[in-house]
């Protein structure tokens, strides 16, 4: 079990170390996709020894009790700006719910302004277009994928995890190697660029999220040990993944770099597929525990010693948590959801007894009140505005406790009416439009990660649209690109503005060139088949 804040408090191992750096700290922040809380030896499974991961965890600070959202993009919404994903656009993972608006002030642009360089080696999962990419929104070398993971439908055809496509500060380059490896390389390779000055690099593997694909050397001794092959695919990623924390660990040290630079680990959500979860109910796509309580380990040598922390925290304390760190004061006009551990850690306070979480998630462009949703206190969750539990003496979510604690529940029913209002008020659900025009982006591939519309789907028939905002009056060549088409006419249609172009039978591309005015349109081409495109691309000319 862990310490309780008293003990902790009392206990010599939990204080501030004296040793100071002449500069501010460096900054890793470590996140792994879909990697639950019992995917770790240090959380008991009895299958997988991950003993960097884990020495992450002995050497700094765990929270036991920390809340992340659901699924992926909406943490990583959160992480970036210190405010609740609904505030930043972001709702959901793909079909245009997953873009965060631009004006949204992130960590690497906080700490960029402070004279940090800075760097993303993995999943953004924010925007693949201008101005909503990783590299538009503060950090100067990146080397990511596209959409939520390599495979998916903003990738190229066929892109695997081996030998990938990735987006080299904004321009697609192939890399040789397995992608965990390769992020972790190239992560490598900007810290030992850039060790004379302070760093932060934001590490964002997609593994071990599907596809379950990784050498069979990792997953075979586990089917071998008599698991299923998915759980043993799963356990061979992170066991992949492992491995390249333990170079991580040895290239910091080769570099003198290991005491003075701050190591945040954490993963997205829960586990997608069923398996070892610590006595949790619930998987990824669900508010209950086995959902949103994922692994937070902050290690930091030279000014932390090891200690465990059971008060609640999220991902939106990550951004006013790492800038207290680091000594960078936050805009005064910035809204922030979250606040610094930091004073947490020190023993300076606690987190306050009235402190209420929140989290929702579901399939649609708005959220609803009170559907897949849950407000958290540190004794107390209640769930969809119904049912309650007392997780202090109930971790499992065993036992509805609603019709015992009617004025609890209330509460934080009023509590959680009150933060959708809020957080709904702050902009609204309109997704951020995609910049078409730009020096920044020529030509500017649309794809099917982010049209929207009541047919867009990632299925062969989808049909949908693209929100663009047209930044330069000029003529325009868009072409749709898909499988062999059937014969017949694609329409395209750009605001007021229609266009057709006869398709023969097998083609793989039709060509428009078209004048274009500027301000904001909806995009949408349709197909022969009555489907859409796989991708358009949008060249200035």
């Amino acid at each position: 079990m862990p310490l309780s804040r008293r003990q902790l408090l009392a206990s010599p191992a939990f204080a501030l170390q004296t040793s100071r750096s002449p500069r501010p700290p460096n900054v890793i922040i470590l996140i792994t996709d879909d990697q639950g809380y019992g995917d770790l030896s240090l959380h008991g499974n009895p299958h997988l020894k991950t003993p960097f991961q884990d020495r992450i965890g002995h050497e700094g600070v765990q929270f036991t009790q920390f809340q992340v959202s659901p699924v992926c993009s909406p943490t990583r919404a959160s992480l970036m700006t210190g405010r609740y994903n609904y505030r930043t656009g972001v709702v959901d993972t793909f079909l245009g719910r997953s873009m965060m608006h631009p004006d949204e002030v992130t960590l690497p642009e906080l700490l960029s302004k402070a004279g940090y360089r800075t760097g993303i080696f993995g999943k953004w999962h924010l925007g693949d277009n201008h101005p909503l990419r990783s590299i538009d929104q503060g950090f100067e070398e990146s080397v990511v994928c596209n959409g939520g993971g390599v495979g998916q439908p903003s990738d190229p055809p066929n892109n695997s995890y081996f030998n990938p496509v990735l987006q080299q500060n904004g321009k697609p380059l192939r890399f040789d190697g397995y992608c965990t490896d390769i992020f972790f390389r190239e992560a490598m390779q900007f810290i030992e660029r850039n060790q004379r000055q302070p760093f932060f690099a934001y590490i964002a593997t997609n593994a071990p999220h599907t596809p379950l694909t990784v050498d069979e050397r990792y997953w075979k001794p586990f089917l071998d040990a008599g698991l299923d092959e998915t759980t043993a695919k799963v356990y061979g990623m992170i066991v992949n993944l492992d491995e390249n924390v333990g170079r991580l660990f040895r290239k910091l040290a080769s570099l003198n770099l290991d005491q003075d630079t701050i190591l945040l680990y954490l993963t997205d959500n829960g586990p997608q597929q069923p398996r070892y979860n610590a006595g949790m109910r619930g998987r990824k796509g669900t508010v209950y525990q086995g959902g949103i309580r994922v692994p937070a380990f902050l290690r930091w040598p030279a000014r932390l010693k090891p200690a465990s922390l059971d008060t609640i925290a999220a991902h939106i304390d990550i951004l006013p948590t790492m800038l207290d760190a680091c000594g960078v004061a936050a805009p005064k006009d910035l809204r922030l959801d979250g606040r610094s551990l930091m004073p947490l850690i020190r023993g300076e306070r606690s987190s306050g007894p009235g402190r209420t979480l929140f989290t929702q998630w579901h399939r649609g462009d708005e959220p609803e009140l009170f559907r897949a949703c849950a407000a958290r206190t540190q004794q107390y969750k209640l769930v969809d505005g119904k049912e309650l539990y007392d997780l202090a003496a109930d971790p499992a979510e065993s036992t509805d406790i609603a019709a015992q604690h009617p004025q609890i529940a209330a509460d934080l029913r009023r509590q959680t009416e009150a933060w959708f209002k809020d957080v709904s008020s702050t902009r609204g659900y309109a997704p951020p439009r995609i910049y078409v025009g730009t020096p920044q982006e020529n030509p500017v591939i649309l794809t099917r990660q982010d049209w929207r519309g009541d047919k867009a789907t990632w299925e062969k028939a989808g049909r949908g649209h693209w929100e663009i905002d047209v930044r330069k009056p000029a003529r325009y060549e868009i072409t749709l690109r898909m499988p062999a088409a059937q014969p017949g006419q694609a329409r395209l249609q750009v605001g007021t503005q229609h266009v057709t172009a006869e398709v023969t039978g097998g083609a793989t591309h039709v060509r428009y060139s078209i004048q274009l005015p500027a301000g904001p349109a909806r995009l949408e081409a349709t197909l022969p088949d009555s489907s859409g495109p796989h991708y358009v691309e949008v060249r200035t000319l």
